[in-house]
């Protein structure tokens, strides 16, 4: 399958329906290597084809807030088992982030397991580091279910909202256009903090 279609929302919800979301998500959320895959972008276009009656709204929630808490779980582990070895072979992380997380967690570690779920390749990062500094398991559990709710549903019913809102005739014609919007402004908090760590 060409990368293209790998980063194809629409695509890959037509073609793969429920397994692809699932899959997606869980390798997105709980694989370090599934960081470039697209989250955000695929609730809100299965939001979309649910309000076109392409998919149940229900199952889709259902599946994506499971996804997201078994993917958040299984980079926990990975990070609580391996994390001093993912983070010396793995080229983008850093050891001395180890050590940067464990002071965050330390101040914001509960609200951290929750916002992350909205950025971008940071959802990605944060369970392995929340496991290898070794965050209480019960506590990441907690937080991890709160926001694989709040993200895997909340963001897809946010699509399906939208997909309410626009008449059948503009989504069908801008539905890519409405899902690159979404990917654009999801990495506007992860640009805004690079340019504040600049600054610093």
């Amino acid at each position: 399958m060409p990368l293209h279609s790998l980063l194809d929302p629409e695509y890959l919800l037509k073609t793969f329906s429920y397994i692809g979301l699932t899959g997606i998500l869980f390798a997105e959320t709980g694989l370090l290597l599934g960081f470039f895959l697209p989250g955000d972008s695929l609730l809100i276009a299965a939001g979309l084809l649910a309000a076109n009656g392409d998919l149940n709204l229900w199952a889709v929630m259902l599946l994506a807030a499971a996804a997201a808490f078994v993917g958040n779980t299984c980079g926990y582990l990975i990070g609580r088992r391996f994390g001093p070895l993912v983070f010396r072979r793995v080229r983008f992380l850093k050891p001395e982030y180890i050590e940067q997380a464990r002071e965050y967690f330390a101040k914001n570690g509960n609200q951290t397991l929750i916002l992350s779920r909205f950025i971008p390749v940071i959802r990605t990062i944060v369970p392995t580091l929340a496991g290898t500094v070794h965050l209480e398991f019960r506590l990441f559990t907690v937080y991890n279910a709160v926001g694989a709710l709040l993200w895997g549903a909340g963001v897809t019913l946010a699509g399906f909202l939208l997909g309410k809102v626009i008449p059948k005739d503009v989504l069908d014609k801008y539905i890519l256009v409405i899902i690159g919007v979404v990917i654009v402004a999801s990495f506007v908090p992860v640009a805004l903090e690079v340019l504040k760590r600049r600054r610093a």
